[in-house]
């Protein structure tokens, strides 16, 4: 009878208890799957969103190498009458811990080095000002580059209902800087284009939470099939070719 009598506090508390269980994921403890991860070259055409039509801006090209200890995902954005946008990000495979960040686009360039323990060092040229920051930040704490943590949410044990929050480092002037989190909010399952797909609903704090991505992956392959970014007013979709 006691039992019965605890039971509908029991409910009540579970999701509170659940949350305060919920481990954060960082290259200390994680719970990426490496089984999944392979040798990738794919492209995603990438659409802003006017009312229901789509209109094509650009295209991104990903690949992703492993060699040695390390992972590299490097992407190329391609817009019309406009120079590629590249960016790099080598992480150690083992753990995901960051190696080296770097992104060049016509507006600046960055580079990051995380190799020295505690210490992310590099460079934030601003072209438009013609201004060079020197980064040299102490860090506390593990941290994957925000660079790198779409990918890993591929390789996550993904199922119905999972949430998890990622520990991430990145560096903006425009919106911050330093150690944030990413947060999957949600997980669902799903059809797309006749594919049984996990869709994962992801925000992080270099948006302040207010960008909203929603990821299409193959349940079977773990391929990114198709991305849609909901920013308010703005709205853009990216789609696998």
């Amino acid at each position: 009878m006691k039992l019965l009598k605890l039971l509908p506090l029991l409910l009540f508390l579970q999701p509170a208890f659940s949350n305060a269980q919920q481990t954060l994921q960082t290259p200390e403890k994680n719970e990426v799957d490496r089984t999944l991860i392979k040798n990738e070259n794919y492209s995603m055409v990438w659409y802003a969103m006017k009312d229901t039509a789509k209109v094509e801006i650009g295209k991104v090209d990903i690949r992703i190498l492993k060699s040695g200890k390390n992972i590299t995902v490097s992407s190329t954005v391609k817009m019309k009458d406009m120079p590629d946008w590249k960016d790099e990000t080598i992480a150690q495979f083992s753990n995901f811990a960051p190696v080296k960040h770097t992104s060049f686009n016509v507006q600046r360039d960055m580079l990051l080095d995380f190799e020295k323990k505690n210490t992310v060092t590099g460079y934030y040229l601003d072209k438009t000002k013609n201004n060079r920051t020197e980064i040299n930040e102490t860090t506390e704490g593990k941290f994957f580059d925000s660079n790198l943590y779409i990918q890993l949410i591929r390789w996550l044990p993904l199922k119905e209902g999972y949430t998890t929050e990622m520990a991430i480092f990145d560096y903006n002037p425009a919106s911050g800087k330093g150690i944030m989190k990413a947060y999957v909010t949600g997980t669902k399952k799903g059809t797309y284009k006749n594919k049984q797909v996990w869709i994962v609903s992801v925000t992080d704090d270099i948006s302040q939470k207010k960008a909203v991505s929603t990821y299409f992956i193959d349940s079977k392959t773990r391929e990114l099939l198709k991305q849609e970014i909901d920013m308010g007013a703005r709205k853009m979709v990216m789609e696998r070719l």
